[in-house]
């Protein structure tokens, strides 16, 4: 049996239907929105995967090309890896649903969202989100409570719900907001430098239509949704919990008291030893159950110590910011590169400067476009003292990259403006906090190092929250293990003037919006001190490129010259490529742009081009070459392509019998352009002799 409920969001409709199709997962949806489809399937396996200490949980977002009437480019004709915009959907997809399974339920789950037909309008991203949502909540998959996510923009000042492709293009704030039906629990966007109380607002219009997308769930459950798997607790010998448990209570607390991060870790994992070498003969799959335990403790603790002492694990008070050290220029040959150190965070960032030629071409549903910018962060294991393989790419970096290339994207002048293509790489050399954020940092320095315009100086940081009940502590600048062990992690980037980018993670239900408010006024304060501390390092763009930097000059020719500048089969512009050594690139609208480290090459490359598209001037004296020879006169090239007669009669004051006596095939010499009939043109030389 079909079942179909729909509602009306943002103009368009929304439909959510089950029954129809993939009957054989534990919960399918066929969700539309305007023309844009995705069929969302939630699976999960039959037994608990034995041995783990994490949820697994695995989510897969596809972009079929067929959905927006594409066939894939490259040899083999097919989807391959996934791009980076499908890697950012499954994060978004991911990050709300995650914390809606019960602790204890270990089954693996993967969710697939496939986007199956594309309007080129509608962002699938969120529609992922709501059919992950509807697949799980009609299923028999354990799954606490329904979420919806939607897109909110501001055109012309309004906020809106769900913009368009193209509307996003001119809203002043792009954020995707994910939530139940009591609170927000996920964030992510960026904004033109908004302030807090515009993103407040947003938050809490878009909190409104998540409501209504919820209880549209809720109807469709209310009539298929199938009885949920019982979710058996763990069986513990409590003899055991009892005796180790006692033991963690008493040396717990001298361990969160050792502020060094590596000291901490060591002692928890020497606690970890002890205490399974003490009950490895009795319960041989014990150690999971002591650190279990041990995290139990030490949450609980830290937590109390932040509550009464308002003191944290590395002895800060709750607003306090880790010190920070600034570097720039330290790398002679790269562009621009800076080293931001925020307490054990640090992150060495590198601008490098490109021409046209090495912008990225983009093949996403929406169309196909050329990026001029990216920002890539790599997370090598060392920054964590950590030995692992490498395998590429992971899906953290990808997403902790993007955001803060957001952060920096609308800070960065346009193609008018600076005409270069521009790449900043961000390594983290340690990590115990937000390296993203410190990727923001380091990313903002080493551009004014490198001397691109920027707009102002970004800074970022992230934001914690220790939440009981009704009372809650911010933090401000948290650490790593302030993430794990908090409620909260709230990162926000930008200027002194507003906010650039920001992401949030909630894991309470039933999150105020005056702890929001709370929290992005103290991060405010927070990224004001740190703007502060760039600053003195460097204030504003180097007056100079980097010398090893290209110097980029951009001109126009007519349309119709193109073709003589390229020449027969390429000839000429190689030609003028070989002689100048500078990179040369034409576009179809007779934009050349020119490219050379060396000023006095591009510009011998630019005047090479401006004679061969030059067009003859009446009364202009030229410096031209005699072609060919007749009786009459002799033809002499002026300008690449273009040939004038200098008749017998011009060319000496006094009569001359033949014009071999004066002039030969090759000779330069020196004419003047006396009038152009018909497209012809009449030199003289006499004129110009004494």
């Amino acid at each position: 049996m079909i079942y179909r409920e729909e509602m009306a969001l943002a103009g368009r409709t929304l439909i959510i239907e089950t029954g129809k199709v993939a009957k054989q997962a534990n919960g399918a949806v066929w969700l539309s929105y305007g023309d844009t489809i995705l069929l969302v399937t939630a699976v999960a396996s039959k037994k608990p995967r034995e041995g783990i200490d994490f949820f697994p949980l695995s989510v897969e977002y596809r972009e079929k090309a067929y959905a927006a009437g594409k066939i894939p480019g490259g040899f083999f004709k097919r989807e391959g890896k996934p791009s980076d915009k499908e890697v950012l959907s499954s994060r978004i997809i991911d990050r709300p649903i995650r914390p809606m399974f019960p602790e204890n339920y270990n089954n693996e789950v993967q969710i697939f969202a496939s986007v199956l037909s594309s309007d080129k309008e509608n962002n699938p991203d969120v529609l992922g989100v709501i059919g992950a949502s509807a697949a799980l909540a009609i299923s028999d998959i354990p799954f606490h409570t329904p979420v919806a996510a939607v897109r909110v923009g501001s055109i012309n000042g309004e906020v809106t719900i769900n913009p368009t492709f193209m509307e996003c293009e001119e809203s002043e704030f792009e954020v995707v907001i994910a939530g139940t039906k009591d609170s927000i629990i996920m964030v992510e966007g960026e904004g033109h430098e908004i302030n807090e109380e515009t993103m407040i607002e947003a938050l809490q219009i878009g909190h409104a239509a998540i409501q209504e997308i919820i209880a549209l769930q809720e109807k469709l459950v209310a009539v298929c949704g199938k009885p949920k798997q019982e979710v058996a607790e763990p069986e513990l010998d409590e003899e055991l919990l009892t005796s180790v448990t006692s033991v963690v209570n008493e040396k717990m607390p001298g361990i969160i008291a050792i502020q060094e991060k590596s000291e901490r870790s060591d002692a928890l994992y020497t606690l970890i030893d002890e205490l399974e070498a003490q009950y490895v003969e009795t319960h041989p799959d014990c150690r999971n159950l002591i650190t279990g335990i041990m995290e139990n403790v030490e949450k609980k603790l830290v937590r109390a110590m932040i509550f009464n002492e308002k003191r944290r694990l590395d002895g800060r008070g709750p607003d306090d910011i880790r010190p920070i050290e600034c570097e720039v220029g330290m790398l002679p040959r790269v562009h621009g590169s800076a080293l931001f150190t925020r307490g054990q965070t640090q992150a060495l960032a590198t601008a490098t400067l490109g021409t046209k030629m090495d912008e990225q071409k983009m093949d996403e549903l929406e169309g196909e476009f050329w990026k001029s910018y990216m920002l890539h962060y790599n997370f090598p294991p060392f920054c964590v003292g950590e030995v692992r393989p490498i395998r590429g790419t992971s899906r953290r970096e990808v997403g902790h990259g993007n955001l803060a290339e957001r952060a920096l994207k609308n800070i960065i002048p346009n193609d008018q403006k600076f005409p270069y293509t521009l790449r900043i790489v961000s390594d983290v050399l340690e990590s115990n906090g937000s390296s993203s954020m410190a990727t923001v940092c380091a990313g903002s320095l080493s551009l004014m190092d490198a001397g691109v315009p920027v707009k102002d100086a970004v800074a970022g940081i992230a934001m914690g929250l220790i939440k009981e009940d009704d009372n809650y502590v911010v933090l401000s600048d948290i650490l790593g293990d302030e993430d794990h062990l908090g409620d909260m992690d709230f990162k926000v980037a930008g200027t002194a003037t507003g906010i650039t980018a920001f992401q949030m993670d909630i894991k309470v239900q039933h999150m105020p919006f005056d702890v929001l408010t709370d929290a992005l006024q103290k991060a405010k304060a927070g990224r004001l001190h740190i703007l502060n501390i760039m600053n003195q390092t460097i204030s504003e763009p180097r007056s100079e490129l980097s010398s090893y930097a290209p110097r980029i000059m951009t001109f126009k020719i007519p349309v119709d010259m193109i073709g003589t500048v390229i020449g027969p089969g390429g000839k000429v512009i190689r030609d003028i490529i070989e002689k100048t050594g500078a990179a040369i690139d034409i576009a179809d609208d007779g934009t050349i742009t020119i490219a050379s480290v060396e000023a006095d090459k591009g510009n011998m490359a630019r005047q090479m081009i401006e004679v061969l598209v030059e067009e003859p001037e009446v009364g202009k004296v030229y410096k031209g070459k005699v072609k060919r020879i007749a009786n009459f006169g002799a033809f002499v090239e002026i300008l690449p392509g273009k040939e004038g007669l200098l008749h017998i009669s011009a060319i000496e004051k006094h009569r001359i019998n033949k014009v071999e006596d004066v002039l030969k095939v090759g000779d330069e010499v020196e004419v003047k352009l006396m009038k152009i009939e018909q497209g012809k043109y009449d030199l003289n030389r006499k004129v110009l002799l004494d």
